[in-house]
């Protein structure tokens, strides 16, 4: 066969073109299958830690985290606050921590990795409500001896400023603690524990 008046020009052109169109079409067709294996944002969410940046939390404030569909709370606490944890404990319920949910490098008086931050399951443990944060001291209307912490205003369990729960409340427990870890000074990692050290 004889490959006369065959423009070998427009020959590479179409070999060309018929590839490019193909290789769109096979990455038409393999893209939704390769996007199909990640997981979804909602799959994430349900499990994948969050860093929260705690470089501008200021001490008394606290910072909302989402972690798993629910608020982790991040509250900077002054000296004052941290050394106000140990004079309440007579009031606890639980104050050292034996029957609460927290990681084992929690299990301390201010249930914390550093002991100004506190990281924290943001619900009651009697129905789950919010408890509100009422740092404030004096409080009579909320305990005569009340030197800071959370109060829940569904049924009014009253927590310490680390989420010990005090005594005769409808809350049976002391508010979780997830795990975390610190990436940085400025910077927690919810839910991953920290690295184990060799």
């Amino acid at each position: 066969m004889s490959n006369e008046g065959v423009d070998g020009g427009r020959r590479r052109f179409l070999t060309a073109a018929t590839s490019v169109v193909g290789a769109a079409g096979t990455v038409a067709v393999i893209w939704p299958f390769l996007k199909s294996l990640k997981p979804s944002a909602k799959a994430q969410a349900l499990g994948a830690p969050v860093n929260a940046d705690i470089a501008k939390i200021e001490e008394g404030q606290q910072v909302t985290f989402i972690w798993r569909g629910s608020s982790v709370w991040v509250l900077r606490r002054s000296k004052e606050m941290v050394e106000n944890l140990t004079k309440g404990d007579a009031q606890l319920a639980d104050p050292a921590s034996k029957s609460s949910n927290q990681p084992d490098y929690c299990a301390n008086p201010h249930r914390s990795i550093k002991p100004e931050y506190l990281v924290m399951a943001g619900k009651c443990t009697h129905l789950g409500c919010a408890p509100k944060l009422r740092p404030e001291h004096p409080a009579p209307e909320i305990d005569p001896n009340w030197l800071g912490g959370y109060f829940c205003p569904c049924h009014g369990s009253k927590y310490d400023l680390a989420g010990r729960v005090f005594k005769s409340q409808p809350a049976p427990l002391n508010m979780p603690v997830p795990p975390h870890r610190y990436a940085s000074d400025t910077l927690v990692v919810i839910g991953e524990d920290p690295e184990k050290k060799a």
